[in-house]
């Protein structure tokens, strides 16, 4: 069974930074774009940032840009968010979320997603 599991959410002050990640466990032979999104309290969840199979971001949010970093490491599949300069409009649960993912046996996953992880910048 595939498991996206986030971790690395918790409270931190205005100005602060926090990195979470994401890590994938199963009979995993690959991994396609990996993004993390959120949802913030009454809000539609968004997506933050993504980043290919390669590791180059392809895209991040207007609001998030030159603050937050994505990267990945294909051997731990995982991917990480690495955030600064938080601001208290970033509070949310974050979701780690897999394009498609493939297992050794050849079953495809699309569309997955991690149980999230919450953020709560606050004073």
């Amino acid at each position: 069974q595939v498991e996206l599991v986030e971790s690395g959410g918790g409270l931190v002050q205005p100005g602060g930074s926090l990195r979470l990640s994401c890590a994938a466990s199963g009979s995993i032979f690959s991994i396609n774009t990996m993004g993390w999104y959120r949802q913030a309290p009454g809000k539609q969840r968004e997506l933050v940032a993504s980043i290919t199979t390669g590791g180059t971001p392809n895209y991040f949010s207007d609001s998030v840009k030159g603050r937050f970093v994505i990267f990945r490491d294909n051997a731990k599949k995982s991917v990480y968010l690495h955030m600064n300069n938080l601001k208290p409009e970033d509070t949310a649960v974050y979701y780690c979320n897999a394009d498609r993912i493939q297992e050794n046996s050849g079953r495809l996953y699309s569309n997955y997603w991690g149980r999230g992880t919450l953020v709560t910048v606050s004073s």
